[in-house]
């Protein structure tokens, strides 16, 4: 691989890759497609072309330490900073701040040699209960590509690509690996393409990663319209699609459609497939020939521009708390409590305190270098500390009357509190925006004692606040990173004075969200009834009162908005683009940074539309008494919509009111221009679907869903009584049979096991829950070839009660809790000094015997 590397930049220029893969054999071709372990792309050393290794990591490298014996990427990772989650840079609204996070995680993957940083990932938040939200960044898809545009393009200045994810409507963790996203064509692309769009079109983006769910009834990984039509042809992309790991279905067709890579390593069997149907014919291998051609383009990329990069992790801990501090939204602040006086004494209350939940659970969970507590920063300040709680789920008088007693004779009490991992994580949704019982009953009877009180929270999403009214200030610090405690203690005490906003709407409660009576919806299929109405885009819209607004943010200085010309107020939009400008004043005593929101509204159109929608932001930053000028201009795509008559943008001729705001329901500025559009047809749908033009959405029917869709019928929700098990269930689907039961206690005792072994890889019932709900044929792809297509055979012949034994399945109660107890305790069976998983020499074998077969089956 060194000697590669070292040829590539002699030459300077990068390998004739068609010339290589003529070179290749079928086999080694095939074989290329499909990871060399659950890292790294596969080597072909006979041709001299090397291993690539990708790490998770949206905020934080988690790259895997092989020399652990662990090849399945479940142990803790090596050291690495824990930048603040996408959920706070996105309320950051500052795009210079996310190209500073994107070139500091590019620099720490260029120094560890990594190809490719699998992030980010910006699926939009359709709903406030999805269990992966901290890792995603808005509900607004103009914010997301923004800010992900500026993160891919300082990660790939330092020679590492991105994989920008989870493509495409992959907005819920339930049933996430088998269930269909129905969403009709318009909402995708304004909904949930934008933000993907942005990024390939404006970033070029090394790789893309395909989603888990179905998209209309075809899976992402195999869905030629999503990967060939959508993104290669109409949006240019010219990178590799890479499958989440394990989510291929039918391996040749996804090759075919569009899916380059799968990851992890399948052990060989998908290989043979891809063989198998070059030699039949049903696989042209032109097809397989440009798939190579694109994963060795990023290989050999990512060899001659990775740059020589160095970091000092002291330094990105100092750097992971500057981004933090412009992460937090100040959300009250009543009659100016906060910044801290540190004259005063003041009670500390709460866990996070000491011990700040700072990221999420899953793929994405960073073995820190270092965690900062706000204890550990708060030396100067008069403070006494209680615990709160010893169980989250559970009130515990002691601990409130501990933190009640000392909030008595304080002059304030700051509370942090949250949501712990066990209530949001990837691998499962939220079941409502409740904090903790043990969280909201220790505010209510501080509250009794001390009237004034600080709220800090630490969670990855929106939360229900019935207390609202008892407090005097609320700090939303989101899931800070490492130095999070560091940044929040700048933030109180005014070392940093609060600028962001919030990057999605705050609902009262789980019943006003637009999705629902849809989410997570059923058993095969969640249907996308709101269709375009989601986030601030339905509560403006239906007038529906919120907790706090999309965009909303508080300040320890104030602002002012005047003087908003325009460069014309008629104007056709297919020759020149409407450039704005207006001024914003610090009208205050204090240095600080205010978040201009431009939202356009087509005051009288034939398709429905939103009341109004995001098309521009600025982030200004002014001492005390300073004015500004902000500029922004707006190109045709802020005025179209998606026509679905002619497939494609288009401009509806008539009245457009331009509106400056400080947040989407705090308008300070407003103006009414002329736009020309463009000549096309379009259909009235009014009597169609009505509800849509009300934004009435809560009772779609499903006459008026198939409308807006136009499908002639639903997909299937549910399996049909008698439904025979097969790859596509879950242990969930099948914890009821005796077999059943055997593997659910070997999936939760395993996961107990590991978690003692590796105290980093958080809660034991998040990992057990996390393969409870995966697919069996999840399951066996992530099993790297020890759960193969005969063992998968003999369990659904068990859970379809067909079958009699295991014939060498299971040799022992011990073996079945090895087996059943997914990665993380297939990954002890490693550490244990067991026969690996996966080895060379065993591949070859296995290869071997695979080319027996072959050839055994072109003789018969």
């Amino acid at each position: 691989m060194t000697k590669i590397k070292q040829h590539c930049i002699k030459r300077g220029k990068m390998v004739d890759i068609k010339k290589l893969v003529s070179e290749m054999t079928l086999e080694e071709k095939a074989s290329l497609c499909s990871g060399h372990d659950f890292w790294n792309t596969k080597a072909v050393e006979r041709l001299n072309i090397p291993k690539m290794m990708m790490s998770d990591g949206p905020h934080g490298l988690r790259k895997q330490d092989y020399s652990k014996g662990d090849r399945l990427g479940v142990n803790d990772s090596i050291v690495a900073t824990c930048f603040p989650t996408s959920v706070g840079i996105a309320a950051s609204f500052d795009r210079k701040l996310a190209f500073k996070l994107g070139d500091a995680l590019g620099k720490e993957a260029a120094a560890e040699n990594l190809g490719v940083l699998l992030g980010p990932a910006i699926n939009i938040k359709r709903s406030p209960l999805c269990g992966r939200n901290f890792e995603y960044m808005s509900e607004d898809p103009y914010l997301a590509g923004e800010l992900a545009k500026e993160y891919t393009l300082a990660v790939q200045k330092n020679g590492v690509g991105v994989s920008v994810k989870h493509f495409a409507a992959n907005n819920q963790e339930y049933n996430r690996s088998t269930n269909s996203s129905e969403v009709d064509e318009r909402t995708l692309r304004e909904i949930y393409f934008p933000a993907f769009e942005k990024v390939v079109k404006e970033a070029d983006p090394w790789t893309i990663m395909c989603a888990y769910n179905m998209l209309n009834g075809e899976f992402c990984a195999e869905n030629d319209w999503l990967l060939n039509k959508v993104l290669r042809e109409e949006w240019g992309f010219n990178g590799y699609v890479v499958s989440d790991w394990g989510a291929v279905n039918d391996r040749v067709k996804g090759l075919e459609n569009g899916l380059e890579l799968e990851m992890p390593a399948n052990g060989g069997p998908n290989d043979f497939r891809i063989i198998r149907a070059v030699e039949r014919g049903d696989l042209d291998e032109k097809v397989l020939d440009k798939a190579c051609e694109r994963i060795l383009t990023i290989v050999f990329k990512s060899i001659e521009k990775r740059v020589k990069a160095t970091y000092d992790r002291k330094k990105d801990h100092d750097l992971a708390r500057e981004i933090a501090s412009q992460t937090m939204v100040l959300l009250k602040n009543k009659d100016n409590i906060l910044p801290l006086d540190k004259n005063k004494k003041y009670a500390v209350i709460g866990k996070f305190a000491k011990k700040p939940r700072i990221q999420g659970g899953g793929s994405s969970h960073i073995n820190t270098y270092k965690v900062t507590s706000f204890l550990d920063e708060a030396k100067d300040l008069n403070i006494e500390y209680a615990d709160g709680w010893k169980d989250e789920s559970v009130v515990d008088e002691e601990y409130i009357n501990e933190a009640v007693k000392i909030a008595k004779d304080v002059d304030a009490a700051l509370l942090f509190v949250g949501l712990t991992d066990i209530y949001e994580s990837e691998g499962y949704d939220r079941k409502n925006i409740n904090l903790p019982i043990a969280h909201n009953v220790l505010i209510e009877e501080v509250a009794k004692v001390n009237k004034n009180i600080v709220i800090i929270l630490h969670n990855g999403s929106p939360v229900a606040m019935p207390w609202l009214e008892d407090v005097s200030a609320v700090l939303e610090a989101y899931l800070g990173g490492e130095s999070a405690g560091g940044a929040v203690y700048d933030i109180l005490t005014g070392k940093v004075n609060p600028s962001a906003k919030l990057a999605e709407t705050f609902p009262y409660k789980d019943e006003d969200v637009s999705c629902y009576p849809y989410f997570p919806g059923f058993r095969r299929c969640v249907e996308y009834r709101e269709g375009l109405y989601v986030g601030y885009r339905y509560f403006d819209s239906a007038k529906k009162p919120v907790l706090f607004p999309f965009g909303f943010g508080l300040s320890y200085t104030t602002f002012e908005y005047s003087d908003l010309k325009l460069s014309s107020n008629d104007f056709d939009i297919n020759k020149e683009e409407l450039k704005l400008s207006f001024k914003i004043k610090n009208t205050g005593k204090v240095y600080g940074g205010e978040v201009s929101q431009i939202y356009v509204r087509d005051i009288e159109s034939t398709a429905y539309r939103p009341y109004k929608e995001l098309k521009g932001f600025e982030k200004t930053w002014l001492n005390p008494g300073e004015t500004k000028e902000v500029e922004i201009v707006l190109d045709k795509r802020a005025f179209a919509f998606w026509n679905e008559t002619t497939n494609d943008w288009n401009v509806e001729t008539g009245d457009f009111e331009i509106l400056v705001g400080a947040s989407s329901q705090d308008i300070r500025l407003k103006e009414i221009v002329k736009v020309k559009g463009d000549d096309f047809e379009i259909k009235n749908r009014r009597k169609e679907i009505p509800s849509y033009y009300k934004a009435d959405i809560k009772n779609i029917s499903d006459e008026e869903f198939l409308a807006l869709t136009g499908k002639t019928s639903l997909y299937p929700r549910e399996y049909e009584k008698g439904h025979v098990f097969t790859v596509d269930n879950t242990f969930n689907d099948v914890k009821h049979t005796p077999l059943g039961k055997l593997i659910a206690w070997g999936i939760k005792k395993g996961a107990e096991i590991s978690q003692k072994e590796n105290p980093g890889l958080g809660d034991s019932k998040i990992a057990a829950e996390m393969a409870m709900s995966t697919p069996l044929r999840v399951t066996a792809n992530f099993s790297q070839g020890l759960l193969n297509k005969k063992m998968l055979n003999a369990l659904l012949l068990k859970f379809n009660a067909k079958g009699r034994g295991f014939k060498g399945f299971l040799e022992s109660r011990k073996g079945g809790l090895i087996l059943f107890g997914s990665l993380f305790t297939l990954s002890r069976n490693n550490r244990l000094g067991k026969k690996n998983l996966y080895d060379e020499k065993d591949e070859v074998k296995a290869h071997k015997k695979l080319m027996e077969e072959k050839n055994k089956d072109k003789k018969e």
